[in-house]
């Protein structure tokens, strides 16, 4: 592959190969879109969002997306994809990621993975089960019976039908009991059951050479970008973004767009103020007040009208840090769970942030992990 003579392109390690893959793995907030900014800018990148909120288009502010300019100059591979009111599964995700992997090396160009949800990663680098697509028949059948029934409903029956599953996942845990339930529904097995099969994953594919980065940059600097960021949001005005999502579509809070960190937070702020925008006739306002209406947010009613949105909308604001941080924490979590994966300790590069070559350990497995504190560590590495 011939790199254009630009001052950035030429100073790009020759050991990393053409077939290559790279994840840039990091908690929110912490500096990946700069740095693949400037890895794009070489001309051997192209970028493939890890996200599971980019996805969504209209949901711009809360998800820290790119701006329509930025896009325009830095494209993002899966970044807008469907609406709000859609679903997109991680199994959906891993095959449009395998073709455009496929595409980015036809092109002469190294797949840059960039993004900050671990179970994405987790599903491309140790792979998935061979649990089958959903069905959207039965997918609509679970849904009408929680809502009528409630999720508790659906926890007993996954303990007669699956007890490990039961076990494992906590009864408020709305989003997997429902995807358990459906899967034995549609299949007459257990999802516990298909877990148990053998799994395939991309990062296994011979052909190509993964290098796994994960950044884990110091708590305390990452939470001090996690308010920044989210001051920037609140002055953007997420509130009025998800207004006028509410007013576009046909949302219900369960969804997966609406379970996104911040989004959810701003929900509970309008029914607390009880916003008018809960009387539009495509929109189900119970269900957002069985959720978001709380004994505590109650107890409010009480108190002014005015006191009340001050009180409504400290909370949210409280809340959407708390979320986020927590977010992060997950992340970590994620990343260390990611690090320890047989597969990839196999291949452990150590913290030298020089490339191994490719015909040294890479060849014994093709998947490379190598652990950061930085971005500009990770930087190095590249260069």
């Amino acid at each position: 592959m011939q790199l254009s003579s630009d001052s950035s392109s030429y100073r790009l390690n020759p050991n990393l190969a053409d077939n290559s893959v790279v994840c840039l793995m990091a908690p929110t907030a912490s500096g990946k879109t700069a740095l693949a900014y400037e890895l794009y800018d070489t001309g051997r990148y192209e970028l493939i969002s890890v996200d599971s909120a980019l996805i969504y288009r209209e949901m711009n502010i809360g998800t820290a997306k790119p701006t329509t300019k930025e896009l325009a100059r830095y494209p993002h591979h899966l970044v807008d994809i469907i609406d709000p009111v859609q679903s997109y599964s991680v199994a959906e995700f891993v095959s449009d990621v395998a073709r455009l992997i496929e595409a980015c090396h036809q092109n002469g160009k190294i797949p840059l993975l960039v993004g900050g949800t671990m179970m994405y990663y987790m599903a491309l680098l140790d792979g998935l089960s061979p649990v089958p697509d959903g069905d959207e028949a039965v997918r609509l059948r679970v849904e009408q019976w929680r809502q009528e029934d409630g999720i508790d409903a659906l926890y007993d029956y996954l303990e007669k039908v699956d007890p490990i599953s039961h076990r494992r996942l906590n009864a408020t845990d709305t989003q997997r009991i429902t995807r358990a339930v459906e899967v034995y529904l549609q299949t007459d097995t257990a999802i516990s059951d298909w877990q148990q099969q053998p799994k395939q994953a991309l990062a296994h594919n011979t052909d190509q050479q993964w290098h796994a980065l994960a950044v884990m940059p110091e708590r305390s600097w990452l939470h001090q970008r996690i308010e920044q960021r989210l001051d920037i949001m609140w002055q953007e005005g997420l509130v009025a973004e998800v207004l006028g999502l509410l007013e576009r579509h046909s949302l219900t809070p369960n969804m997966p767009s609406m379970r996104c960190v911040g989004y959810r937070q701003v929900l509970e702020y309008l029914v607390q103020i009880e916003h008018p925008v809960f009387e539009y006739s495509h929109l189900d306002k119970a269900l957002f007040y069985d959720v978001f209406l709380t004994p505590s947010s109650q107890d409010q009613m009480a108190v002014s009208t005015s006191e009340r949105q001050r009180l409504a909308c400290q909370q949210m604001q409280n809340k959407a840090l708390y979320a986020t941080r927590q977010l992060a924490k997950r992340q970590y979590t994620w990343l260390r769970k990611l690090t320890q994966l047989p597969t990839l300790s196999d291949t452990w590069v150590d913290s030298t942030h020089s490339l191994a070559h490719p015909n040294d350990r890479q060849a014994v497995h093709p998947i490379t992990l190598q652990t950061f504190d930085t971005m500009a560590h990770v930087r190095d590495y590249l260069y």
